[in-house]
């Protein structure tokens, strides 16, 4: 079956599952079926990440993964819905390394807000629980090519463990990609500053020194506990202890990381020698000055989640642009790093810009538009732990990609179709809707053409 333009595909794919849900919230609407029969996007640019791009490519898929990437049609099986987007670019489905989506709404409604868990020691906590599959958020999100995104609970010394969600599924079982992919640390700061009178503040102080007793006391516990079980299997279960098991050294090759959120040069030197020292896995999440520390971070291999370029500087007599060529900085320097939009999860959708500021600014000192692109699609999967799934476009992995008419960096270019575990999404939303309400509410007065 072959469909010469994006409309009629667009439409022939969505047929009645689309039908309401533009005239309503998504929340509302219905989710994707499992993929039924291969697919072929053929006579497009294919930009695999992991390699170089494919003029007059295709990518095929089969139930959920990519079974063929390469020049030309390629040889498909029978059945095979045929998609030919000439003129268009085909992408891995862009990763937000950190974010709160599916657990924060309305910022100023406290029961949509459910990114801290009661307690400041919470490792047994998974962000993927509290995931609300129909929150109107995500169709906004994923509108914009957004379709995976590293789930982060906030607040507290320990607030949990992240997890991996794609934005499709009926409950967050079927978004998760992977529930436990390391612990969150909210690293205490390494010194306290002045009171309001000018001098050392002794109370906030003592808080610091509690906060480093307390995480160095869990740390402590779960190491006997886990002797404890080795030893006597019928040892209670203690969730919160089981929690911080996993980030451990003795857990092996299953040795998850440890994500500590910290900002200051001393807080990410102290923070990162305090998990070397400890044989831990560190990522350096927020990294405000992650690019004045990279001789510690190139010895140890510590990967940056940078949480947002749009940003002013903290110093006032840094370069103005200081956070827009950080990700130059830390390229040039060999660290592995991610961009993730820090924005509210309203705004989650901003992510691409945030990347297109770093590149504009970081080309002069190097920085390449395929290290960009690679930022939001396979540097998020590794530092996460699921590239072995996902951020690029091979043989085995989803199928999970976006069609674009144009660079997904540049703020003109329409993501045109979506595509997770090979199920075709619909693009509409509650942001589309309104567009549409609008645009026909200024037709009926004459403002613009028909």
């Amino acid at each position: 079956m072959r469909i010469n333009t994006m409309i009629k595909t667009t439409l022939a794919i969505v047929a009645g599952a689309a039908i309401g849900a533009a005239a309503c919230a998504q929340d509302l609407g219905i989710k994707a079926p499992p993929q039924s029969r291969p697919i072929a996007i053929t006579k497009a640019t294919i930009h695999p990440v992991s390699g170089p791009s494919i003029p007059n490519g295709h990518v095929l898929f089969e139930k959920g993964k990519i079974t063929s990437v390469g020049p030309g049609d390629g040889v498909l099986p029978l059945g095979t819905l045929v998609i030919e987007a000439k003129g268009k670019h085909v992408y891995p489905g862009l990763f937000g390394a950190y974010s709160q989506t599916g657990l924060s709404e309305i910022g100023s409604i406290r029961a949509t807000e459910d990114h801290r868990e009661t307690g400041g020691t919470t490792p047994e906590v998974y962000a993927a629980v509290a995931v609300n599959p129909d929150s109107t958020l995500i169709p906004v999100t994923r509108a914009n090519g957004i379709l995976l995104q590293g789930v982060f609970p906030t607040g507290g010394l320990i607030p949990g463990r992240v997890s991996v969600m794609q934005m499709e599924g009926w409950t967050y079982e079927d978004m998760t990609v992977d529930a436990d992919a390391g612990l969150v640390v909210g690293f205490p700061q390494t010194r306290q500053g002045q009171n309001i009178f000018g001098r050392a503040d002794e109370a906030a102080q003592r808080r610091l020194d509690e906060a480093f007793e307390a995480l160095e006391d869990l740390f402590k516990r779960s190491r006997t506990y886990r002797e404890q079980r080795a030893m006597d299997g019928t040892r209670p279960v203690d969730a919160r202890l089981e929690g911080v098991l996993g980030v451990l050294p003795e857990a092996g090759d299953a040795q998850n990381q440890v994500y500590l959120v910290v900002n200051e040069v001393e807080q990410i030197e102290a923070a990162v020698r305090w998990a070397i020292e400890r044989r831990l896995r560190p990522v350096v999440v927020g990294g405000r000055d992650a690019h004045l520390v990279t001789d510690l971070l190139k010895k140890h291999d510590v990967p940056v989640i940078i949480v947002a370029t749009h940003k002013f500087p903290k110093r006032s007599d840094s370069p103005y642009n200081e956070s827009y060529t950080q990700p130059a900085l830390l390229e040039k320097a060999g660290i592995r790093w991610a961009i993730a939009s820090g924005e509210e999860t309203p705004h989650e959708r901003n992510l691409p810009y945030h990347v297109a500021q770093a590149l504009a600014h970081g080309e002069p000192l190097g920085l390449t538009h395929d290290a960009a692109v690679r930022s939001v699609t396979l540097s998020p999967a590794q530092i996460l732990g699921v590239a072995g799934r996902v951020g690029s476009l091979e043989i085995g992995k989803d199928a999970t990609l976006i069609v674009t008419d144009g660079d997904p960096l540049e703020v003109r270019t329409n993501t045109e179709m979506a595509f997770i575990q090979g199920k075709t999404l619909d693009m509409n939303s509650k942001q589309t809707a309104l567009y549409r309400k609008y645009l026909e509410k200024y037709r009926q007065l004459g403002l613009i053409r028909r």
